[in-house]
């Protein structure tokens, strides 16, 4: 849509998470706990820590404190009674929210979800209730690159699409059982991604047209990235980039 892109977007995500660089290592030594746990120490073998420690080094984590993560993992002790699963939600504006936890305390973890819900307006979800609209698929980014080049490389690859923003960056998109395949031949072709992820796609948008029910919606979306089981959340607002650009 004219006047909307990931662009504004991905980089206001990156900007709150730069300002959370704490809670991020938080979640990322917990990602490489409970891969290691479930797949196995080896990245090579477990396609799950491969991306954890590869999303690790992207945020300078040290080599040494990414170890000692999967170590505990594979020791099977942290990892235990830790367990992972989702909830969905409705931000103000009908705007679809999913919510990806880790967590030892059930209880706890439902009481501060449905309290962010309460304190910005949302509604806790079912089961289903929102993840229809959403499809779980592979990102890779690229701050800059050629873009005939990777356009190229990436379709050879199996890549679903190739999406360009400002001065050089690009965003690909794969389904999620081919991402690994695609990273690996982009990068034996020259491109190796600034940053690669699984993510939840909206397949349907909810347009936010003004600032004040977008500072509401954002204002949610922080509090629940704040919690210490959260690991993820995803939405599917639609938001100008004027707007995004206010949003700063």
């Amino acid at each position: 849509m004219a006047g909307h892109s990931k662009w504004a977007n991905i980089k206001h995500r990156k900007g709150r998470q730069d300002a959370k660089r704490g809670k991020i290592f938080t979640k990322l030594i917990r990602e490489l706990t409970v891969a290691a746990k479930h797949g196995g120490p080896v990245p090579a073998d477990n396609p799950r820590l491969r991306l954890a420690v590869d999303k690790a080094l992207t945020n300078n984590m040290s080599r040494d404190v990414i170890d000692r993560a999967i170590a505990r993992g594979a020791g099977n002790n942290e990892a235990d009674n830790v367990v992972e699963f989702s909830y969905e939600g409705y931000a103000p504006s009908g705007v679809a929210i999913i919510i990806e936890v880790m967590t030892d305390n059930r209880n706890r973890t439902a009481a501060e979800v449905r309290h962010a819900f309460s304190k910005c307006g949302g509604n806790l979800g079912t089961d289903g209730s929102v993840a229809y609209m959403f499809e779980r698929k592979g990102q890779i980014s690229f701050a800059s690159v050629d873009e005939d080049a990777l356009m190229e490389a990436a379709l050879e690859a199996g890549a679903d699409d190739v999406e360009m923003g400002e001065e050089g960056a690009a965003l690909v998109s794969t389904s999620f059982t081919e991402f690994h395949a695609v990273i690996e031949a982009l990068a034996a072709a020259g491109f190796k991604g600034d940053e690669a992820e699984i993510a939840m796609i909206p397949s349907i948008s909810a347009p936010v047209s003004d600032l004040e029910t977008a500072q509401k919606v954002f204002k949610l979306i922080d509090m629940l990235e704040d919690l210490d089981d959260v690991q993820n959340v995803y939405h599917n607002a639609e938001v100008s980039d004027e707007i995004m650009e206010q949003l700063g």
